[in-house]
């Protein structure tokens, strides 16, 4: 139970429920299958898998929660066969063209014909909940998967007060003045790894990998107007990670200590595994979310 990404989010109000209340607030909402003319279907998944009975798994101030996907996949290719040779047939029979908007409700047609024969596929977001820290982070590689859990997540309670994390000083202007040496990294060290874009309108990019970021090439970039929108960074020798200009973080490794400590619980028990491995990350994030928002000038005023 390791997150790869984080998208956090700052709770603006204390979280109102126990981990008992909330797990029946999402017993209201499970994951299921799509129904015949569903395209998709989404709800909450047990942590745990099939060896879990809650929706909600608990680890000191952390909840852990996991939202299912289940989308039903017709390939464009098949449709669009099928739409054609129906559009061919009314050409053929009719004597007549098949305008737009007739052949999009072909289209239509043909997509719930085809449903119930559909491809079924599932994927799992994990997130969880700091209450104690007030955060709330999903591993999710994009704001769209992000921001379906956490609309979920609002129906699923009523509301939730929350807001993307935001900094006092914006994160392009400090990174690009760690790699300009400019300003102190603190516990924070450089990897090899960026991504510079031309802040002028015609928004040139350079994308470096496994190069040295302090290089007379990479500031020769910084001079001439770029800035540092994605940087690879290390966190006290525990974290890696790649970090970008709207603080998300992506490819996120744990360190050798942090294995080390996991690795020192014995045991054969898959769910004592998890449980530890779970208290592990969240104890982790807990310290390193506090020091990334220190990093950028504290948590952004309107806040």
């Amino acid at each position: 139970m390791w997150f790869k990404n984080l998208r956090i989010y700052r709770l603006t109000e204390s979280f109102p429920l126990t981990a008992e209340e909330l797990n029946q607030k999402l017993e209201e909402h499970p994951a299921r299958d799509c129904g015949v003319l569903e395209t998709y279907s989404y709800g909450w998944d047990r942590p745990l898998g099939r060896k879990g009975e809650l929706l909600v798994h608990t680890a000191g101030h952390s909840i852990l929660l996991c939202a299912r996907r289940t989308d039903k996949v017709l390939p464009n290719s098949v449709v669009n066969e099928m739409v054609e040779e129906r559009v061919a047939e009314i050409e053929e029979g009719e004597g007549r063209t098949v305008r737009r908007k007739e052949r999009m409700e072909i289209k239509d047609a043909v997509t719930v014909e085809l449903l119930p024969r559909a491809f079924v596929q599932s994927r799992r977001t994990y997130a969880y909940l700091d209450t104690q820290g007030g955060w709330l982070l999903i591993d999710a590689t994009s704001d769209k998967k992000a921001d379906e859990l956490v609309e979920k997540l609002r129906e699923s309670i009523g509301s939730l007060p929350l807001r993307p994390l935001s900094s006092a000083k914006a994160p392009a202007h400090v990174m690009t003045n760690w790699l300009l040496g400019e300003e102190a990294l603190g516990d924070f060290v450089l990897l090899n790894e960026c991504e510079l874009r031309d802040t002028s309108d015609e928004g040139g990019v350079v994308r470096c990998r496994n190069q040295d970021l302090t290089s007379e090439e990479v500031r020769n970039h910084l001079e001439a107007g770029k800035q540092a929108v994605r940087l690879g960074l290390a966190w006290n020798e525990r974290l890696e990670f790649l970090l970008s200009e709207d603080l998300s973080v992506r490819r996120l490794r744990f360190g050798e200590p942090i294995q080390e400590q996991a690795a020192e619980v014995e045991s054969d028990d898959e769910l004592a595994r998890f449980d530890a491995d779970f208290t592990l990350m969240s104890l982790e994030l807990g310290q390193f979310i506090p020091a990334l928002i220190e990093a950028f000038g504290g948590l952004e005023s309107s806040e």
